[in-house]
């Protein structure tokens, strides 16, 4: 079972931003995500609800966050990624990325 992991515009250069610690964890999380899906349980993903999902990734500098949702086919796309350095998603980066859902659903 593979599954295609896509980045939305330019998450890609979000991810390349995170400090190394957590950058290399997320990258290994979703590298598992390619190759067993996204069910990867609690810590490392769940759901938020409303067909979005969240990876995430500890370190001493804070909490790395991918948010995605999956499409047709074993697709997966990441459509926001963020540091943060507390426990609970910002309502403004779950609010992006239902707008961005949104949109790649129309495409």
């Amino acid at each position: 079972m593979v599954w295609e992991i896509e980045f939305y515009r330019k998450v890609d250069e979000d991810l390349a931003r995170m400090p190394p610690k957590i950058q290399a964890r997320l990258v290994r999380l979703m590298e598992l995500m390619e190759k067993h899906g996204a069910n990867l349980g609690e810590p490392h993903t769940k759901s938020l609800g409303n067909d979005l999902f969240e990876i995430r990734a500890k370190a001493k500098e804070g909490i790395g966050r991918g948010i995605f949702c999956y499409m047709h086919g074993k697709r997966i796309i990441v459509l926001h990624a963020f540091v943060k350095k507390d426990q609970k998603t910002p309502k403004k980066d779950l609010e992006l990325a239902k707008a961005r859902l949104k949109e790649v659903r129309k495409s």
